[in-house]
């Protein structure tokens, strides 16, 4: 079946510290990791993935160029398209999602700051989803997890219940598209793709991911995120679940 990976990545980077107007080069998108800039390590597990035949990445209108430029400094053995942002992260997957090919039968959303995905764990989610329709790789939580209103505690929170999601999310592309038709139509914003898909009603399986799958969010992250690239290749497999 034919795979498009969408990889929203045009957001400003204000968890990071990066003021709205202090432009792209502050992004934690782009910052350089390593021997690239971190959405290119991304993109590059994507190349790398059997099933994947195209990737669509979402950036800000302002930074259209500046990916491009960027683009041209790499080496990406299948096509990668660049698609305006929106306001949020919903906008820039369904302009995304509007400028991949029409025949994709299957759409991967995947976090432009997830570098550390492996091309083994995108396969086995896209090869999943064609069975069951929506898949998001997800971890357990290890923490005891509560719930806060204003500080206070309200509940302790099963925590066998618990995953906390990754990327990529991966959908049949009709489905999908009707997921943003109908949070469009409703005014509903979700927090992910999965969310919009829930509200249709449909069942969103979990497979699990990797905690080297890290989101790099923090000026914290960033150490972590440099030793994990220098020993990526020492990592031991880690088999879905």
């Amino acid at each position: 079946m034919k795979a498009v990976a969408i990889i929203p990545a045009a957001g400003l980077g204000t968890r990071m510290g990066a003021a709205p107007d202090s432009g792209v080069g502050a992004r934690k998108q782009f910052l350089q990791i390593g021997d690239a800039p971190v959405v290119a390590h991304t993109l590059r597990k994507f190349v790398q993935a059997e099933t994947i035949d195209s990737i669509v990445v979402a950036v800000r209108a302002e930074d259209v160029e500046t990916f491009r430029e960027l683009l041209a400094g790499q080496t990406f053995s299948k096509p990668v398209h660049v698609a305006e942002g929106g306001k949020n992260r919903q906008e820039s997957v369904q302009n995304a999602l509007a400028a991949a090919p029409a025949d994709v039968e299957l759409v991967a959303v995947h976090d432009a700051v997830r570098p550390f995905i492996t091309p083994a764990l995108i396969d086995a989610a896209v090869r999943q989803a064609a069975v069951d329709g929506a898949v998001i790789l997800g971890m357990p939580a290890v923490d005891t997890v509560k719930q806060v209103t204003q500080k206070i505690v309200q509940a302790t929170l099963p925590r066998e219940r618990i995953m906390l999601a990754q990327t990529p999310q991966v959908f049949r592309a009709e489905l999908l598209r009707r997921a943003f038709e109908v949070a469009e139509r409703e005014g509903f914003t979700g927090t992910d793709e999965a969310s919009l898909v829930e509200h249709l009603g449909e069942d969103v399986h979990v497979m699990r991911g990797s905690w080297r799958n890290i989101k790099i969010t923090r000026q914290e992250d960033i150490p972590l995120a440099r030793f994990l690239l220098e020993t990526e290749g020492e990592a031991p497999p880690e088999s879905p679940e």
